[in-house]
């Protein structure tokens, strides 16, 4: 082959590898995620995990359990995480320090839990004089219990004693050893509390008090750089909560896996009472962030001047909605 027709054909091969090639795939988009608190509110995060869904939306995502909120909001603050999913007590507390931190996403817009007490404990009006346990003094246990028992008209601050009893487990432990007489306790726990011989004295979701009991949070700095990845993020969550609503079995399974429960009827219990609070659009409003202004208001004047309306961003889920996604997803 003479020495032009032979380089004539060694373009053509170049020319051919690189106009035949596939397309260099563009770099997925990273997020990481921190939540704290064996929860079922935390189950539209797990279910992201088990079925893929920061994949499905083109993200490559971190999940990360942290052992508790306040460890969760300084590993966000030192920009070790992008997003924690914790209650709007984190969220209030650290925006009135100064924190630049909005809530995105609403998950659990009121508390679940109920007031488990001894036996002999037959109607609240009986807690009084008695001591009760929450997971510490300043959580959202605690501030659950208050608000529940003030709704109820009894003041918590003058009638009976409020302690730090730690989890679920240490509560049923001190229970047992007459050390309180009463806790605040989530759904599954309050069916093991049942055959435990305790007694379920008052479901506080019945009272439905507005409060953000789980919430997805981020910094206002971290959402305005990553706005494309917060929007996927988002999409991904409301895919995970319509999992949850509308396939039980698996929903029930991944409960299990996580909370490491397998008495059918606890399950059961458990995803009643999630699926009857998640909302479909995963919307945050500012009523749920007024119940812990409020609260907080007698004590702190930054509470009582503040504006629950500048805690919330609910720009991702409106668009969301707009482009009609939810209603596609749930067929409305």
């Amino acid at each position: 082959m003479p020495k032009a027709a032979g380089r004539l054909l060694a373009s053509i091969v170049v020319l051919l590898a690189l106009f035949c090639r596939p397309a260099a795939a563009p770099a997925e988009d990273r997020i990481r995620i921190a939540w704290a608190g064996d929860s079922p509110a935390n189950s539209p995060i797990w279910v992201v995990q088990e079925k893929g869904l920061l994949k499905k939306n083109g993200l490559v995502g971190e999940v990360i359990r942290i052992s508790a909120s306040p460890t969760a909001l300084q590993a966000m603050l030192a920009g070790e995480v992008d997003v924690i999913v914790t209650s709007v007590t984190t969220l209030v507390s650290s925006r009135l320090a100064g924190a630049d931190i909005v809530m995105i996403l609403g998950m659990v817009p009121t508390f679940v839990d109920h007031i488990i007490s001894l036996p002999t404990v037959t109607g609240v009006e009986q807690l009084k004089g008695k001591t009760g346990g929450v997971n510490r003094l300043g959580s959202t246990s605690d501030l659950g219990l208050r608000l529940a028992l003030r709704k109820v008209g009894m003041d918590p601050d003058k009638e009976m004693k409020i302690i730090t009893a730690g989890g679920n487990s240490e509560r049923f432990a001190a229970l047992s050893r007459g050390v309180i007489q009463f806790a605040i306790m989530p759904e599954p726990f309050v069916r093991e509390a049942e055959k435990l011989g305790f007694r379920d004295l008052l479901d506080i979701g019945s009272l439905k008090i507005p409060f953000w009991w789980n919430a997805v949070l981020t910094q206002g700095s971290i959402l305005k750089a990553k706005r494309p990845v917060f929007a996927k993020f988002s999409r991904a969550m409301v895919e995970a909560v319509h999992f949850i609503k509308t396939e039980k079995e698996g929903a029930k399974a991944i409960f299990s896996k996580n909370l490491r429960i397998t008495d059918p009827e606890s399950l059961e219990r458990a995803y009643r009472a999630y699926t009857a609070v998640f909302p479909d659009n995963l919307l945050p409003t500012p009523d749920g962030v007024k119940t812990m202004l409020d609260d907080l208001a007698p004590r702190d004047p930054r509470a009582a001047s503040a504006d629950a309306r500048a805690f919330v961003d609910q720009s991702l889920i409106r668009e969301l909605e707009a482009s009609g996604f939810v209603k596609q997803l749930y067929k409305k």
